[in-house]
């Protein structure tokens, strides 16, 4: 077993540590696991939209706490606005049965908001 030392720090460090933290939780939400035999992955937001009502709930509510952690740390209200509709279509659609859990394969709210998160850090650096 090799000993891990310790990564240098550096300026960007923490911005790029919170955004993988954020990534790791929009994986586990929308693409967590794959079914067999096919390209489709799938989350805890398809799981939890089984349960009516509580689950969308409860999945909206970490999908804002991703959408609230990209204002804090700076992320331009035009991008938040796309992230919460994002959010929205996915909590409108996934809302209903069954119909929503089959929606939840295809149209990744958390995915897609980390990746224009993601693309706004690396068009504009100062930002983080």
């Amino acid at each position: 077993m090799s000993k891990r030392t310790a990564p240098v720090a550096t300026a960007t460090q923490p911005a790029d540590h919170r955004l993988a933290e954020l990534d790791r939780l929009a994986n586990l939400l929308d693409s967590r696991w794959g079914i067999p035999g096919t390209s489709m992955r799938f989350g805890v937001d398809a799981l939890v939209g089984l349960v009516p009502g509580i689950g969308d709930a409860a999945a909206g509510a970490v999908s804002l706490y991703i959408i609230s952690q990209a204002a804090k740390h700076g992320a331009p209200r035009p991008l938040i606005g796309r992230m919460v509709a994002n959010t929205a279509v996915d909590f409108v659609v996934g809302s209903v049965p069954l119909l929503g859990s089959v929606f939840d394969l295809f149209f990744k709210a958390n995915k897609r908001n980390m990746r224009l998160l993601r693309e706004h850090f690396e068009t504009t650096p100062d930002s983080r």
